[in-house]
């Protein structure tokens, strides 16, 4: 009788890219009638080097303006928006970026009787992991950030790696960095 024998680990991708980011309308996640406030979220990706990674995904998840996710396990009584999908999936670029248009996530509830801040999850896949790491995206400047459960179980100094910041031209910037200095915290789910 033979015995298996393990075989080495594979790295994500990079053949992915290929199939799973062919339709580029998944960069809009709100129609032209969602409710609440619309944004422009850019995300880039970078290694462990500093470098842009070109060909990686990045994913996005999240509720409506209301706080309720377009889902049949958000059990919230109120209904979801129908002008918004929630789910984003794009490719990065040369610069290793991505520019998705959503509306800004209202507060979701905790599941013990408070609320989460506003945020969104984010699931990046690219090539040297050897499987997608989650990780969420948080609004700079939210009063709701200081009692976000989840976000307390960052330590104070790397909770700014899960910020996004806006810029001058009012879009809301977010820096994945997979490895080294500032890497931003990825959560075991």
């Amino acid at each position: 009788m033979s015995r298996l024998r393990p075989s080495p680990s594979q790295t994500v991708g990079p053949f992915y890219h290929f199939s799973l980011t062919a339709n580029e309308a998944l960069g809009c996640m709100s129609g032209a009638d969602a409710k609440g406030e619309r944004i422009r979220l850019r995300v880039r990706l970078f290694d462990g080097a500093g470098a842009p990674v070109p060909d990686g995904i990045i994913e996005l998840w999240q509720a409506d303006a209301a706080g309720k996710y377009h889902h049949p396990a958000d059990t919230q009584e109120k209904a979801p928006d129908p002008g918004f999908c929630g789910f984003g999936r794009l490719a990065t670029d040369a610069d290793g970026a991505c520019v998705f248009d959503t509306v800004r996530p209202g507060p979701t509830p905790d599941g013990h009787g408070g609320c989460q801040a506003a945020h969104i999850s984010v699931t990046v896949l690219a090539r040297g992991l050897l499987r997608q790491v989650q990780t969420r995206l948080y609004f700079e400047g939210d009063p709701m950030l200081a009692d976000d459960p989840v976000l307390k179980l960052v330590p104070a100094e790397r909770r700014g790696t899960l910020l996004a910041r806006k810029d001058a031209a009012g879009t809301w910037r977010f820096d994945l960095r997979l490895q080294g200095a500032d890497e931003t915290v990825f959560f075991e789910i």
